[in-house]
């Protein structure tokens, strides 16, 4: 996981990773230290540091709910990494800072409703840069749809998010990303890399000039409506926003080798768009539920992280205060010794809205500390999906397949992968019956 890079992936790493099956690796040595140690967590022996791996999800319920008291969310590995370039997030703040942070926001990230008030921009805005990257892609190929790879397509995300976030007027600011990268490369480092103090001014800074810009529509406008405070340090968490969309545009790329690969998933997912204004918000529950398999199947949160503020029990053995708890977020998601289809393509398991934390599924977090943001992402990945295909056949060209009936690979390099995103004629087909919709269809296969 370290190698990968726990805050920015190294793409170098990626590729070998996923040859080599890094996460059924580690499933495989966690499942034999529970064998061995019981259900933990197994305290490791690790100079200076008290460190437990939770093997057991229970355990992983019990440090969600207990979040920020008696296990903090700001541990000293995450203030380490953070800090390099939000100083103030709410994810290393404690105390009355993190109280307010954390109220303001679950505020302006309309915690918990599906769709956003900066609707009425998001999906335009979405639309249209999509039809502007696949029309670029199609000119570059010469060829009707063309090749998109990750490269390409992840311009196109960040254009499009960063008018989504910041304002129209930031389509282009691809500086201030590539700046937000840069920085994040090093807190891959942690403790053991410097911080780029200038940088990291540099980059609040430049958040700060376009929340102060307030362009109407952005979620910058919002954060100007919730009159943010100085203890609320606006910039750092915008500066954690716009770290976690790139986390949810590999989860939109890994989603498409999802349906390229289940081709009735697919054409459940034609039929839940099929007839509605995708020029206006909607709600897709299959789509937010494959963007959330996607993350299931792949968390790209490689671990969550709780410290214990006072000494715990665990089945009678006790662990000290400032104890690192690590949940390996793969190992439970894919856990075939607890989940009939840990390794399959299962959307049908989210669409009814029941929270899955019992089963240590955290592709959001869970408890009071979970992600505020949750329904925000599932938005706008699942309208960038929608406008990616709507009117457009889709076939993967490159990297590895996820396909129907076969175990799904348990580390999927995202940068390898490839689609063809053509034109489609849409085929004459009997409507479907009245009180029929799309959920129901997958939820009766999945039972079948």
């Amino acid at each position: 996981m370290l190698a990968q890079g726990i805050i920015l992936r190294r793409p170098r790493v990626l590729g070998p990773a996923g040859r080599l099956e890094v996460d059924r690796r580690a499933a495989d040595a966690l499942h034999r230290a529970r064998e061995a140690h019981g259900p933990g967590p197994l305290r490791l022996r690790i100079p200076f540091r008290e460190v437990a791996l939770v093997l057991d999800r229970e355990d992983v319920v019990r440090l969600l709910d207990g979040s920020p008291e008696p296990f903090a969310p700001a541990t000293r590995e995450k203030r380490a990494a953070l800090a390099h370039f939000q100083p103030q997030g709410v994810l290393i703040s404690r105390g009355e800072d993190r109280a307010q942070r954390r109220a303001w926001n679950e505020s302006v990230l309309q915690m918990d409703r599906p769709l956003h008030a900066v609707g009425a921009h998001l999906v335009p805005v979405v639309r249209e840069e999509v039809t502007r990257l696949l029309g670029e892609v199609a000119g570059a190929d010469g060829a009707d749809g063309g090749e998109l790879d990750w490269d390409r397509f992840a311009v196109g995300w960040w254009r499009a998010v960063r008018r989504v976030v910041l304002g129209d007027g930031a389509r282009d600011d691809a500086e201030l990303i590539d700046l937000l990268g840069r920085l994040r490369a090093h807190a891959n480092w942690a403790y053991l890399h410097r911080t780029d103090d200038a940088g990291r001014r540099q980059l609040l800074d430049g958040i700060d000039g376009w929340l102060d810009r307030a362009e109407p529509g952005s979620l910058a406008a919002e954060v100007r409506a919730g009159h943010p405070s100085g203890r609320v340090a606006a910039a750092s968490q915008v500066a954690h926003w716009l770290f976690a969309y790139d986390a949810a545009g590999i989860a939109v790329w890994r989603a498409l080798s999802l349906l390229a690969g289940h081709p009735a998933a697919l054409d459940d997912v034609r039929h839940e768009l099929a007839g509605r204004d995708l020029d206006t918000p909607q709600e897709l529950p299959l789509l937010r539920a494959t963007v959330l398999e996607s993350v299931r199947l792949w968390p790209t949160t490689l671990a969550v992280l709780r410290e214990s503020t006072q000494e715990t029990d665990w089945r009678g053995r006790r662990a000290p205060a400032g104890t690192t708890f690590v949940v390996v977020s793969s190992f439970f998601h894919r856990d075939e010794r607890t989940l009939p289809a840990a390794d399959a393509f299962d959307p049908a398991g989210w669409l009814d809205g029941r929270d899955r934390t019992a089963e240590a599924l955290v592709p959001f977090s869970g408890g009071p500390g979970r992600c505020p943001g949750r329904d925000l992402v599932l938005f706008t990945t699942s309208t960038v999906l929608a406008a990616l295909l709507a009117d457009r056949s889709l076939a993967q060209t490159a990297g590895t397949a996820a396909v129907t009936g076969t175990l799904l690979p348990r580390t999927l390099d995202h940068t390898a992968l490839s689609f063809r995103l053509a034109p489609r004629t849409p085929a004459r087909s009997a409507p479907l019956p009245r009180e029929e919709n799309t959920a129901d269809r997958t939820v009766e296969r999945a039972a079948g």
